[in-house]
């Protein structure tokens, strides 16, 4: 039985969501250094090398930083969340050596004290939207 190939798409924004849609975090893989990029980029930033490639992240990861968001950006707001009920965005540290930015789930942001820096993670793909409009965020579960 063959592995399952990976579509071959531009190193953009909009490949990289459409992956998301696809529940699959995908990373943009430098042959040359190894360096892996989430979200990618078409040029190796630590060895401009362009001989790039997108391989799939195993999801897991670490939280590096956080904050709790008590007044977020209009999409949130749709979503529910304000200051009555905040929500976490924070830094996932991935097993793959990379970083990025993306919303934090089940944790206890009444108690932002009590989240902790190294906490395990999982990646979590959140849907929000109606019918066309429908779009898969990234998030992590702790």
């Amino acid at each position: 039985m063959s592995e399952p190939t990976i579509p071959v798409r531009p190193f953009t924004a909009a490949a990289f969501n459409q992956y998301l849609g696809e529940k699959k975090l995908m990373a943009a893989k430098c042959k040359k250094c190894g360096g892996a990029f989430v979200p990618p980029r078409a040029i190796c930033p630590k060895c401009h090398s362009e001989d790039i490639e997108w391989v799939e992240t195993s999801g897991k990861g670490k939280l590096a930083a956080f904050t709790v968001i008590y007044s977020g950006p209009t999409f949130m707001v749709e979503q529910g969340f304000d200051k009555k009920n905040p929500y976490v965005s924070g830094i996932v540290e991935l097993e793959e050596g990379t970083n990025i930015s993306a919303r934090i789930t089940g944790l206890d942001v009444s108690k932002p004290a009590e989240i902790k820096i190294g906490s395990p993670l999982k990646v979590d793909f959140v849907k929000f939207g109606e019918g066309e409009a429908r779009k898969t965020y990234l998030a992590f579960k702790a």
